[in-house]
């Protein structure tokens, strides 16, 4: 089976709130462990004299990864009866925003871990704001380590009370709360015998529920280039077609130029005269028209995305650096690469306690605002929602990610 047939969900929450332990559980309770793998690791704890913990499991796989010991599928993947699933690396805010933001991992769901007793943390805060941020619709609340205040329904109930006050300030409406126990596996897989008062799923049962967020086929016509491959006289144009479909003898028009031809060839793998949202293709065009990284190709006869000089942004900074009016910003936007003058800010708010800053002159590390910047060339921008790709930015500083941002339409 192929990697893409898996549906990709990521785990977050707080470093103590459980989060490593609920991998560890899932892997094991699914029987997605190789042969093995559980014994090894019991022996290496009585060895080293600690307690077993579920969370050794992810430990002892990220540690061989590091060694560049190759692993089997089965623990990074699993499968329940209805389908697999890979569980997405976050190792924290930061990393995650920026594998989101830049496409390099796309989770289409996630689970955001709360400990009971602890309650609603600042990474807990600043999870969520992200989650919202990136418009991640299908989320679940884990309320974690209910064996440690006696499985009580009280305290469960306060929580998610307190969950959803904050939650609601952001525009976020969970799938579903669900109480369990890492540890002791409780709705996890199994339903939980110590607290018969939830009569909801268990993770993996909601894990079945989430939808796949499909490629818009039936959308118009995005097709950013990659690159211009040439063999002698034909130059092959190549990239991923992330809207719409392509036809062999369609009429396509070359964005920013706005300069039109028609489609020559498609150039795949296996022959065909069609291409569809999601596959990456190469095509020649009837007319020699200079095509280049950057240009992104639709049909003249579709809505266009828009072509614009100034950029408004929605953004979240997260370099130590911060930045102010008057700073030059280089960032992409799926192929694109553009600097632009940062011209003013138009609010700036707190990610974590998402409190409104008065001084609008900078934004700094861990804000959101929304901003405005002067391009040095037109930008071709779309609406996040429905072309995620050419909706958001990457904002870069020597090569790192400095920040990331949802174009504002």
């Amino acid at each position: 089976m192929e990697e893409l047939d898996y549906f990709p969900f990521v785990i977050v929450g707080h470093v103590d709130h459980g989060k490593s332990t609920l991998i560890g559980r899932l892997l094991f309770d699914t029987n997605s462990l190789p042969e093995g793998k559980l014994e090894e690791i019991k022996k290496t704890c009585e060895m080293l004299g600690k307690p077993f913990e579920f969370a050794y499991i992810l430990d002892t796989l990220e540690e061989e990864r590091k060694q560049g010991i190759t692993i089997d599928t089965t623990q990074t993947f699993f499968k329940t009866h209805k389908r697999p699933y890979v569980i997405i690396d976050a190792p924290g805010h930061k990393e995650f925003l920026k594998n989101m933001i830049t496409g390099s991992s796309q989770a289409e769901a996630a689970f955001l871990v709360v400990d009971v007793k602890e309650g609603i943390s600042e990474q807990t805060r600043r999870h969520a704001f992200i989650l919202s941020f990136l418009g991640l619709s299908q989320l679940v609340v884990v309320i974690n380590k209910m064996d440690l205040v006696g499985w009580s329904k009280e305290a469960y109930k306060s929580l998610i009370n307190e969950l959803d006050n904050f939650l609601n300030k952001i525009n976020i409406k969970p799938m579903a709360y669900i109480p369990i126990s890492a540890m002791e596996g409780d709705n996890v897989v199994h339903k939980s015998k110590n607290m018969s008062w939830y009569n909801g799923p268990t993770v993996v049962e909601t894990l079945d529920l989430f939808k796949r967020l499909l490629f818009n086929v039936d959308g118009s016509l995005r097709f950013p280039v990659q690159d211009v491959y040439k063999f002698d006289s034909k130059r092959v144009i190549v990239g991923k077609i992330e809207s719409g479909k392509l036809e062999e003898g369609d009429e396509i028009i070359i964005l920013p130029s706005k300069e039109k031809t028609r489609v020559k060839s498609i150039e795949v793998f296996r022959s065909s005269k069609e291409a569809v949202a999601g596959r990456s293709i190469g095509i020649t065009t009837q007319d020699p028209l200079f095509i280049d990284r950057g240009n992104v190709i639709c049909k003249s006869s579709q809505q266009l995305p828009k072509i614009v000089n100034e950029l408004f942004v929605y953004v979240f900074w997260m370099s130590d650096q911060g930045i102010s009016k008057g700073d030059t910003l280089y960032m992409r936007c799926s192929t694109q690469e553009v600097t632009g003058v940062l011209d003013r800010i138009f609010n700036r708010i707190d990610s974590s306690t998402l409190e409104s800053i008065d001084d609008l002159s900078k934004i700094e590390k861990n804000n959101v605002g929304l901003i405005k910047l002067r391009l040095d060339k037109p930008l071709i921008v779309d609406d996040f929602s429905i072309v995620p790709e050419l909706g958001r930015v990457v904002f870069e500083n020597g090569g790192v990610i400095s920040g990331a941002g949802i174009v504002k339409m």
